[in-house]
């Protein structure tokens, strides 16, 4: 789907389709994503959302159709491009995934170690710098387990973006978290975008909040992305599937508008 937006475009979905057995999950699905933009895939669990993801990182190739990063046809390029693309990327996963048995500093460094050839100073000051931005300042030799379930949002957003990444993947980033804790992570989202500029890919259940963040929305349903449009044309779409999705999610339109602005006048 089209958008008449002159960024470039960093990821783009072409008529992809997935079936798992006889289970169709994705059919027809076409999307772009443009650089510095927030787009945000909502829909009902279950629905393919983290399936797109999955296509877009490489590590699932889609039956027909195709994905594109930075230019790439993802199913056609080699080995070292791939991971050359990889290297490029940033990922929040749902469950945070940081190792139990290494301390919050070591979870940050371990893509540094892994990819860069900076020595441990350089690591060093990279990590302290991560760590301060997510205002996790003196909570590095403390282990995942020592920490509330914020904190290690946020212990995973800093590990994230260590590499500085041009794209950053959010597979629902505020399972498990309160109101309050989940605005924290949406602000960080909103301040660490605007200061480092990497284009963002959003799936969550989080709606109304997360819309405040959002260029564009898009809705998984029926196996299908159902538009991608700003979050105001979402709101007011004539998509039936759309309009049941947001008076279902949000009631009727605007009529939280002052809660929301009360929650987001700090962004």
């Amino acid at each position: 789907m089209e958008q008449d937006d002159p960024r470039e475009i960093v990821i783009e979905l072409e008529g992809v389709e997935k079936s798992f057995g006889t289970q169709k999950v994705l059919e027809d699905v076409s999307l772009q994503v443009r650089a510095g933009t927030t787009t945000v895939i909502v829909g009902a669990s279950g629905q393919g959302k983290s399936v797109i993801l999955k296509h877009m990182l490489g590590l699932m190739l889609p039956d027909a159709g195709t994905v594109r990063v930075f230019g790439h046809d993802l199913a056609r390029c080699s080995k070292q491009t791939l991971r050359e693309i990889r290297q490029s990327f940033g990922v929040l996963f749902q469950n945070v995934a940081l190792f139990d048995s290494m301390t919050i500093y070591d979870n940050v460094a371990l893509p540094l170690r892994e990819r860069t050839r900076h020595s441990e100073k350089e690591i060093r000051q990279t990590v302290e710098e991560k760590l301060a931005m997510m205002g996790l300042e003196g909570h590095g030799e403390k282990f995942p387990a020592q920490v509330s379930g914020g904190m290690q949002k946020r212990v995973g957003l800093a590990r994230a973006l260590v590499l500085n990444p041009k794209v950053v993947f959010f597979d629902e980033p505020t399972t498990g978290l309160d109101v309050s804790k989940s605005n924290e992570i949406y602000r960080l989202f909103f301040e660490t975008q605007a200061r480092l500029n990497y284009t963002a890919v959003i799936v969550s259940h989080d709606v109304p909040k997360i819309f405040k963040l959002s260029d564009y929305v898009a809705l998984m349903a029926n196996r299908r992305l159902q538009g991608c449009m700003p979050p105001e044309a979402f709101q007011l779409s004539d998509n039936p599937l759309i309009r049941g999705f947001v008076l279902e999610t949000m009631g009727p339109i605007y009529s939280s508008e002052t809660e929301e602005s009360l929650l987001y006048e700090t962004l």
